[in-house]
């Protein structure tokens, strides 16, 4: 990715990742209640360290937010979403392929596994909420 910064339309990077379980449940977090947009769901994910591509920083997140190795499998999209307390963001959302170890909330309010249909009856960050009808479109759920 270019060097954009210092430029007025710099996003700062952002990865989300969908990860399935075998029941073909998504697993959704909740953010801490104290924090930045506290109590909103969100997929997992996270920054993009300078130098590091997306699937890695998606691996390094899930490591450190819910303790499992998790691999993603596909971009399924890629948006732009301002928040007037972030600014602008670039967010890529990926399917990951599987995932070792059982989740543990290590930052979170909670996280749990939702089936899909019952992901939109979340109070969901307003970007993934916007794109859920999209991602859903794209997921593949066996």
């Amino acid at each position: 990715m270019a060097d954009t910064s210092g430029q007025e339309n710099a996003a700062q990077l952002i990865v989300g990742g969908l990860l399935l379980n075998p029941a073909g449940e998504i697993l959704l977090c909740q953010r801490a209640l104290t924090g930045r947009q506290g109590g909103k769901w969100e997929f997992p994910g996270g920054k993009v360290e300078a130098g590091e591509s997306e699937t890695a920083a998606l691996t390094r997140e899930f490591q450190e937010e819910l303790c499992i190795r998790a691999w993603p499998e596909r971009l399924l999209l890629r948006i732009r979403h301002h928040y007037p307390e972030t600014g602008l963001l670039e967010l890529a959302f990926y399917q990951m392929v599987g995932f070792t170890g059982t989740p543990v909330n290590r930052v979170f309010e909670q996280i749990r596994w939702v089936v899909p249909s019952a992901v939109p009856s979340f109070d969901l960050l307003e970007a993934d909420r916007r794109v859920w009808p999209e991602l859903f479109a794209a997921l593949r759920v066996k």
